[in-house]
């Protein structure tokens, strides 16, 4: 193991990124068979069972908070974003998907003013502004075309980009430990209310996708939040992007898909934005004396 901190931190980053493009292969697969809302539940399930045994070693401590109303309205709008997101995977090309799902720090820049009330100085604003330039270039409004799918995927991006603000105001109380248990505890139920009326049992190797499903989602956040915790996110970020090659390879080896030129070019515009403005909010940080930003929340959680 790598002995710096940022280099183990880039380790659990390449680990993270390669955990949750097989996430969306798992998505695209069990998509095949099973509706959207029931893949969900399944995610949340699994991933609960995988993630207990790493929160064990906390204790009892890990149940104590004071903010169980929050942790309520976090996963309900968590499970409006990964239901958007999961639908955008399995029913819109890949590559598009995912490329549309890296607009969420853009909203996270939006929303820190709304509900934080954070300054954002003209720079940043620009860089927004760029990386909305590349959503218009892959989403094409008015051309042929153009899908109302991708508005669904949007919706992912927004409803993210709301989980990340309140992430960031759960952490000045709770340790981390405690809002991803509280977050998968609350998951669970409230995914399983709109899989009911669609509901189906998984047939076959469907069974495999959807334990699958669970088990890389929590091992991908594990990964990602120790990851920011060691580095940067100006770093790192360019290291999460990876994920976009590695699903379009996928996407192109499994189901035939090629992307657009477009997707291309918008998704290399996005990630310029990103980059900036991840890499203003080290800065930010720095001069503040505060640690790295927890906004840079993974999408399609």
């Amino acid at each position: 193991m790598p002995s710096t901190p940022h280099a183990r931190a880039a380790l659990l980053m390449i680990g993270s990124t390669m955990f949750f493009g097989a996430m969306a292969v798992m998505i695209r697969l069990a998509s095949d068979t099973l509706p959207t809302t029931v893949i969900a539940f399944f995610r949340n399930f699994f991933g609960l069972l995988a993630l207990l045994p790493f929160l064990w070693r906390s204790g009892p401590a890990v149940l104590r908070t004071r903010q169980m109303p929050r942790y309520l309205l976090r996963s309900a709008i968590g499970v409006g974003s990964m239901l958007c997101g999961f639908w955008a995977i399995g029913h819109l090309p890949m590559a598009q998907a995912i490329s549309l799902s890296y607009s969420a720090p853009l909203f996270v820049t939006i929303a820190a003013v709304i509900f934080l009330h954070e300054k954002v100085r003209m720079r940043r604003w620009s860089a927004v502004i760029i990386g909305f330039i590349g959503v218009l270039v892959i989403v094409q409004p008015g051309s042929t075309s153009f899908s109302l799918g991708t508005l669904v995927a949007l919706s992912a991006a927004v409803l993210s980009a709301i989980v990340a603000i309140q992430i960031k105001q759960l952490s000045r109380v709770d340790p981390a430990d405690t809002i991803v248990l509280y977050t998968y505890l609350f998951w669970v139920p409230l995914s399983l209310l709109p899989a009911l009326p669609a509901w189906q049992w998984p047939q076959g190797i469907d069974w495999l996708w959807v334990i699958a499903l669970g088990a890389f989602g929590t091992g991908g956040q594990l990964l990602w939040t120790r990851a920011l915790k060691l580095g940067d996110v100006s770093a790192l970020t360019p290291i999460s992007f990876m994920q976009l090659p590695l699903v379009a390879f996928a996407a192109w080896l499994l189901f035939g898909e090629d992307p657009s030129r477009w997707t291309i070019i918008g998704a290399a515009i996005i990630f310029i934005a990103n980059a900036y403005i991840a890499h203003r909010e080290v800065q930010l940080a720095r001069r503040a004396a505060t640690n790295a930003p927890v906004e840079a929340a993974k999408p399609a959680e």
